[in-house]
């Protein structure tokens, strides 16, 4: 089934079990050749960025409706099963970062809030929030772009994802980390 993206292009998906989702969370699954990424690199590395590089679209989507630019994408087997930017100015809610959003479509998509055998891509690195619900998801791996030393909780200023949990959650970082970091920067620039 091709189904239009707010990017302009369409995109191939396979029709999720259960379709649901607001202006700022999309559910899809889409194939490798749906995000239109087709060049060859050594995996897992050719994969992580990938799907970064579907992050780095959410956020830029975020962005371009005044939110901070933070975009996660949640891949099982392959496939995006959720995906969205940030959204608490949207949304007024405070628990609207990227990656809470792209769980919630994820789990909607499978239907079901274990998320087992998915990977998490987001573009900066979570806050404790979203890496405890990351946590509580079962989220296999979690890889994030660039670092945040004022409330990183996957290393940077805590490290929540290797305390002990009942769910031990495997942490990469530094995925397209300066382009990452620039989008931030950019951002903030222009808003000071």
């Amino acid at each position: 089934m091709e189904v239009p993206s707010s990017t302009g292009r369409a995109l191939m998906v396979q029709p999720p079990r259960r379709v649901a989702g607001s202006r700022r969370t999309r559910v899809l699954v889409a194939s490798r050749t749906a995000l239109g990424h087709g060049w060859a690199m050594d995996a897992p590395e050719a994969d992580d960025q990938r799907w970064m590089r579907a992050a780095l679209e959410e956020a830029a989507r975020a962005e371009s409706a005044g939110e901070v630019p933070v975009g996660a994408v949640v891949v099982l087997d392959g496939r995006v099963i959720g995906a969205a930017g940030n959204a608490p100015l949207h949304d007024c809610d405070p628990t609207a970062h990227a990656e809470i959003l792209a769980l919630r479509a994820a789990a909607r998509t499978i239907g079901n809030y274990r998320l087992a055998g998915c990977d998490l891509y987001v573009t900066v690195e979570p806050c404790p929030m979203c890496v405890g619900a990351m946590l509580h998801a079962r989220i296999r791996t979690l890889i994030y772009g660039c670092p945040d030393s004022k409330a990183g909780a996957a290393g940077s200023r805590y490290a929540l994802a290797e305390d002990g949990w009942n769910h031990r959650l495997v942490v990469r970082s530094g995925v397209l980390a300066d382009e990452c970091a620039r989008t931030l920067q950019a951002f903030f620039a222009q808003r000071r």
